[in-house]
């Protein structure tokens, strides 16, 4: 069977993947969240065009053909249109054999722990603890994830003096049985890190994310061995060349590849086979709801060094109002803190036809 069509349904934030055989079989499929009509531009003039006509199945060796003929252009965006293609091409052999994408990679469906994962840094530090509170007991979410610092900050936080009001406020008001996490989003130097780190050690925070400018592995790698937290980072690499040195130098001790900026499921058990030859922990990024988290749900379940938790957006309507209606039957249900992977072929999810219909609709085809 061979590839006949690939449709794509598009908005600002999210495009989804339609691909059909040529014998009527289709799937779904993402491309990485943002800037969603540049990348499915990019889909249709990148990607599609050197895989219609041929066989679908060999999806490492589709997407290798892609970046070969576009060695020129190897980066986020084209990997973020190839994610939509691998998606859709898992789904698709989800439901060829009747099983879900886990099970097709060696997992198997069934409950998965979350940790709930806060986006804001406008929000107070009391206000944030009572939402953590709030989830703890109504959803029993026992970990959370916190910012810290400001985005890229170069060193300056989001207003003066919130980090350690917040990191106080967050140990003292939660229960002693839960997990705190924090992100920092690349904002310090290794040597503000380092007395940052200090301070989460003394307020039982167990995980510092991404704590140094994520290009520059030297200064995070240095936090790394000074701490005795974990340190954690990866979401924003997507070259393979990097990952191998990232894990081969114990850059952070938790990895956390995206499997959507990295380019879908295939690359990223690659990434996940390196973290676990050198045997570190991989908790992936996942910092929305849309089919990335899915995704992320589908492959937590299937490898051996998975960490303990899925990262879950806490986040709705308010911050983010275009991950909203995306899916009938809604895949993030939680319950006494977890969630649950669905035994239904493919991903398992049916995406709203009425957002579909109000999208921007394109086509390659044979």
């Amino acid at each position: 069977m061979k590839i006949k069509k690939l449709e794509t349904f598009t908005k600002p934030f999210v495009s989804f993947v339609k691909i059909t055989l040529d014998d009527g079989s289709e799937g779904y499929g993402q491309m990485s969240t943002y800037n969603a009509n540049i990348t499915a531009q990019i889909f249709h003039k990148q990607v599609a065009p050197w895989i219609l006509g041929k066989p679908w199945d060999d999806f490492n060796d589709l997407e290798n053909f892609i970046l070969e003929k576009e060695h020129k252009f190897l980066g986020s965006y084209l990997l973020r249109a190839i994610a939509g293609l691998d998606t859709a091409l898992w789904d698709l052999k989800g439901r060829l054999e009747n099983k879900p994408v886990t099970s097709l990679i060696g997992g198997s469906p069934g409950a998965l722990k979350v940790y709930g994962s806060s986006m804001k840094r406008d929000i107070t530090p009391e206000d944030e603890a009572d939402r953590f509170k709030k989830l703890f007991e109504e959803k029993g979410i026992d970990s959370f994830k916190f910012r810290i610092g400001s985005e890229c900050g170069r060193g300056v936080d989001e207003w003066e003096g919130r980090t350690e009001k917040i990191v106080k406020t967050i140990n003292k008001s939660l229960d002693s049985s839960v997990t705190k996490l924090v992100d920092a989003n690349s904002c310090y130097s290794s040597k503000q890190a380092i007395e940052i780190g200090k301070l989460l050690e003394d307020n039982n925070i167990t995980h510092f994310e991404e704590p140094c400018p994520y290009w520059q592995p030297e200064q995070t790698k240095e936090v790394t061995n000074a701490l005795s937290i974990d340190v954690s980072g990866g979401e924003q690499d997507n070259d393979i060349r990097i990952w191998k040195d990232m894990v081969q130098r114990k850059i952070v001790n938790i990895f956390q590849p995206d499997v959507m900026y990295l380019g879908g499921l295939t690359r990223t058990l690659k990434v996940t086979n390196i973290i676990k030859e050198y045997g570190y922990i991989c908790t992936p990024h996942a910092a929305n709801l849309s089919l990335v988290t899915v995704c992320t749900m589908h492959l937590l379940k299937a490898i051996p060094n998975a960490g303990p938790y899925l990262e879950f957006s806490i986040e709705g309507e308010d911050y983010y109002p275009w991950q909203q209606n995306l899916f009938i039957k809604h895949p993030f249900n939680v319950v006494d803190g977890k969630v649950s992977v669905s035994d239904e072929p493919g991903w398992g999810i049916k995406i709203n036809e009425d957002w579909l219909n109000s999208s921007k609709y394109s086509i390659s085809e044979l």
